[in-house]
């Protein structure tokens, strides 16, 4: 009787553990965890996100990639190029796939073993065939599987906050490189103007109506404008270079047009609350949420597993012979407990706890900087907008007319040449700078919508090279 209770007893677990094991198991989606980074990038981009797994999935996203490169190439469209050619954004996202993978390998039942052992000797022989399953592991399967899908949530907002620094970066590419160009136009155009009035100072000069000093003046201003338009040239072949690698191009589709100018300011809308729509949006928040939550339950199995670290079960049909020709089928069961003696698992529970609460901590710590960010980038945003704002309603207007009048005291001869160039530098410096401002609007733009966001740090705004050196250029300005 107490043999056949135990046999019921053990038929029960197991067919309990194999029920949980059955509701537990889950299985590889079509489009390997893509479903949330596709929803969601289209909800905030306004763009498609792909993964490239099928010569059609590449063959179909280089189509869209060469139709958009056949035009003009803008600020959304490169954004959408990057989101389609990205090599390290594809990396991102098969690193998703992995994820994905150990969450259904974790939702399976571990694999039972199979013993089989034979013994012949003396005319004997005994065959004992085992079948060994983790009972313990069985048992806790469906919380781990529920771990897993947690941490794969988790992975897929990596995917998704990957997704949104990849367009941040392709965005703040196009930016400076436009930028680059623009600057680059201007120059060229003082330059020819510096040219033209060098020339004619020099013909004044074979007249006996210019001085030898006017004459050097004029000189020195071309020749430092071109070194000006020189180092633009440069700055501008670099970031058309970091913005082809943010959009993965190679070959003739490096040949890419970009515009001439950076676009007008947009509309300001309201922002409202910046605090609250970081902390409610933020990408990276969210996935530090779900990993903690993935911890809690880490914790929580550890409690309960503490004091047991292996619990086996092991099917055993012996099938013997001896040399008279009798035979003996014994079966049965074995379970193996490992009795920790020396640990009952505080080390592993007090590692499991300080573990958690790290976590919490750095959550805290992250939830507390990002109310920060999105403050300090709001106030950027609109310091550099109304900074932009103003060189292009004041500032400008008011060097284009302290030219015309200075070019028309010159030519009056209330003023000379001196002051005329003096102010022709100052005009050059003033729409350099002028463009560099408009740049860091937009790029402050990018960082604001980031804080809100995705997280990651703001870009740089360093000046370039030809940006930095600009206040010392001299040239004759058509503005």
């Amino acid at each position: 009787m107490v043999a056949t209770r135990s046999r019921g007893l053990a038929r029960a677990t197991l067919v309990a553990a194999a029920a949980a094991t059955l509701a537990a198991c889950a299985s590889l989606s079509p489009d390997g965890g893509m479903a949330p980074v596709v929803s969601r990038v289209s909800l905030e981009l306004g763009k498609n996100a792909a993964k490239i797994v099928t010569p059609a999935d590449a063959e179909a996203a280089q189509g869209r990639v060469r139709s958009l490169l056949t035009r003009p190439l803008t600020a959304d469209g490169a954004v959408q190029i990057a989101l389609l050619n990205n090599r390290g954004l594809q990396a991102e996202y098969n690193a998703l796939g992995v994820s994905e993978a150990a969450y259904v390998e974790a939702s399976l039942p571990p694999s039972p073993t199979v013993s089989l052992e034979r013994v012949a000797g003396s005319g004997d022989l005994d065959v004992e065939r085992r079948l060994i399953a983790d009972l313990l592991q069985l048992l806790t399967l469906p919380r781990r599987a529920r771990i897993a899908e947690t941490e794969f949530r988790a992975a897929q907002q990596k995917a998704i906050a990957a997704t949104f620094q990849t367009a941040a970066e392709a965005r703040r590419g196009w930016i400076r490189a436009v930028a680059a160009r623009e600057t680059v136009g201007f120059l060229a155009t003082a330059r020819a103007s510096a040219g033209a009035a060098a020339e004619l100072t020099r013909k004044l000069g074979e007249t006996g109506a210019a001085t030898k000093l006017n004459q050097a003046r004029s000189a020195a201003l071309y020749a430092e404008v071109s070194t000006e338009l020189a180092e633009a040239r440069l700055e501008a072949s670099k970031e058309r270079e970091a913005l082809t690698r943010k959009l993965g191009l190679w070959g003739r589709d490096t040949e890419f047009k970009l515009p001439d100018r950076l676009p007008g300011f947009p509309t300001l809308k309201p922002q409202g609350d910046v605090e609250a729509v970081a902390l409610t949006r933020r990408v990276d928040i969210i996935a530090d949420r779900l990993e903690l939550d993935a911890l809690a339950q880490h914790y929580g199995l550890t409690e309960q597993t503490r004091a047991i670290s292996l619990l086996e079960v092991t099917g055993v049909a012996n099938r013997a012979r001896s040399a008279e020709g009798e035979k003996a089928n014994p079966k049965g069961f074995e379970v193996a407990v490992q009795i920790p003696i020396f640990d009952f698992g505080k080390a592993r529970s007090a590692r499991a706890r300080e573990t958690y609460m790290g976590a919490v901590n750095r959550l805290l710590e992250k939830a507390v900087n990002a109310r920060s960010e999105a403050r300090e980038a709001y106030q950027t945003w609109r310091g550099r907008h109304d900074i932009a704002r103003s060189y292009q309603a004041r500032v400008l207007p008011l060097r284009k007319i302290i030219t015309e009048e200075s070019l028309l005291r010159y030519n009056g001869m209330l003023v000379d040449a001196f002051e005329l160039l003096t102010n022709a530098r100052e005009n050059v410096a003033s729409n350099v700078a002028a463009i560099r401002a408009k740049r860091d609007f937009f790029i402050a733009d990018v960082d604001f919508q980031a804080a809100l966001i995705w997280g990651g740090a703001p870009a740089s705004f360093a000046p370039s090279a030809a940006v930095a050196s600009a206040p010392s250029a001299s040239a004759a300005s058509p503005h």
